[in-house]
């Protein structure tokens, strides 16, 4: 008997395969290429943990070491708690969070998500092209 029949257990794998992890790395980086308005570029898995991510060459980051692992976690549990309106409004395809300093853009990808930050002055045209082309990136990881 389980007190919750539908809870969806999740393997705990440990570390990524190192050839999981270079896939990782290197959609990262494709996703950089996009555009020059990307600072940076990570994978998240569902817990908010950092499986790979990219800083664009001499960008410096907003955040300090713990802010960062703080809003990966918000961003995380965020995404977690969208899937539970699915069935009423559909999969989430990307969320937009508009700062003062950054503008942060997320994707979900079935159990991670991508996390890319944007410079603030990356115009509107500019978002449709970036979110459309990293969309297809994602789409075809899936594949």
């Amino acid at each position: 008997m389980y007190l919750w029949p539908k809870l969806k257990l999740i393997p705990m794998t440990g570390r990524l395969s190192q050839e999981e992890a270079q896939k990782n790395r290197e959609t990262c980086i494709r996703i950089l290429g996009v555009s020059s308005k990307i600072r940076y570029a990570g994978k998240m898995n569902m817990f908010g943990r950092t499986l790979a991510g990219q800083l664009r060459k001499g960008v410096m980051p907003l955040f300090k070491p713990d802010e960062a692992r703080n809003e990966n976690f918000i961003e995380a549990t965020r995404n977690q708690l969208r899937k539970a309106f699915e069935p009423s409004i559909g999969k989430t395809e990307y969320t937009l969070t508009v700062n003062e300093n950054v503008k942060i853009l997320t994707l979900p990808n079935r159990d991670s998500f991508y996390y890319v930050t944007l410079d603030k002055d990356t115009m509107q045209e500019e978002m449709y092209h970036v979110i459309a082309s990293i969309r297809s990136l994602v789409i075809e990881e899936n594949k």
